[in-house]
């Protein structure tokens, strides 16, 4: 081979890792906002992308996801949100908490959020129709739903005369929550103990008090704090073996009794969707917030057995799914 043959073949080889950097430069950016820990997100993470691919949007591809995490350090996310803007992706994806500090720092970075709670109540959209501005989302329905698991937990041990219940306080998806289970409590004439927890370490002693005040059920209260905490409370609540009911199915798939919500990974499988759509033009504030409509009823027997407790065939008859 002749030497300029060879200089030219260099040339080529070493052009190529460049024009493949220019091409990666030139991929939209999403960031990916959330409140929570990684390790919890598996499954929420891989359902958004398979929204963006039936979007037509590939990580690495033709997009490139920038993950930031709060790791339930709440007070982080104002930060947080900061450096996520200042890196000005084509969009942010956030949960609840994440982009309520997206939406108060920027007006102009499209955002798409996933929450359990009323995102008009939390002040991230003036409308669910037509949300308006540069945010819309995906609505699960968690917190709303406190009484129906109330409801279940009672038919489950009917002579229960206190149910506990966890809450991560002051926020006012946790709060609406409380005061509608408290309502619902006392319609019913159920006791109802509130313990508040705020951090990891209240988690055991919270639920070692309920078990000492005579709590013959537990509730486990919705939210990302506990979300992001659902095997040590299910660790917890074994420990002290009460009858617990909890907001997702993945509490149920770590152990927990039953469970009864709206399905996560639909929820951010939609998100996908919607933040495909955004970065293919379309303004946030023209997509009406999506509401995820999926609810599952999910019972595990063998945590029942453990508890020496037996599900009425009627229980059973509605379950969504029994993990036997």
């Amino acid at each position: 081979m002749r030497r300029r043959d060879v200089i030219a073949g260099l040339g080529g080889a070493a052009a190529l890792p460049l024009a493949a950097r220019a091409q990666q430069q030139a991929m939209p950016v999403i960031g990916y906002f959330n409140s929570g820990k990684a390790a919890t997100q598996t499954n929420n993470v891989a359902a958004f992308r398979l929204g963006l691919k039936e979007a037509t949007f590939i990580e690495g591809h033709n997009v490139t996801i920038e993950f930031h995490w709060g790791d339930n350090q709440f007070g982080r996310l104002p930060a947080l949100a900061a450096d996520v803007i200042a890196r000005r992706p084509a969009v942010i994806v956030s949960n609840t908490l994440a982009a309520l500090r997206a939406k108060a720092a920027t007006t102009t970075i499209p955002i798409v959020f996933t929450t359990g709670s009323d995102p008009v109540r939390d002040g991230l959209v003036s409308s669910l129709s037509r949300p308006g501005g540069n945010i819309t989302g995906v609505v699960f329905l968690s917190g709303t739903v406190g009484t129906k698991r109330l409801e279940l937990l009672h038919q489950l041990v009917p002579k229960a005369t206190t149910i506990a219940m966890l809450v991560y306080p002051n926020t006012s998806e946790t709060e609406a929550e409380r005061k509608e289970v408290e309502a619902a409590a006392h319609a019913i004439g159920q006791q109802l103990m509130v313990l508040d927890i705020s951090r990891a370490g209240d988690i055991d002693s919270a639920v070692a008090m309920a078990k000492a005040r005579g709590a013959g059920a537990l509730l486990t209260g919705t939210g990302p704090f506990t979300a992001n905490n659902r095997e040590a409370i299910v660790a917890a609540v074994a420990r002290h073996a009460i009858p617990a009911m909890y907001s997702l199915r993945e509490y149920a798939e770590a152990g927990g009794l039953m469970s009864y919500g709206a399905s996560l990974p639909g929820a951010f499988h939609q998100a996908g969707l919607y933040a495909g759509r955004v970065l293919k033009g379309e303004k946030p504030g023209d997509l009406p917030v999506m509401q995820s409509s999926k609810f599952e009823f999910i019972i595990n027997l063998r945590t029942a057995k453990a508890l020496g407790l037996e599900f009425h065939p009627q229980l059973l008859g509605i379950a969504d799914e029994v993990i036997e």
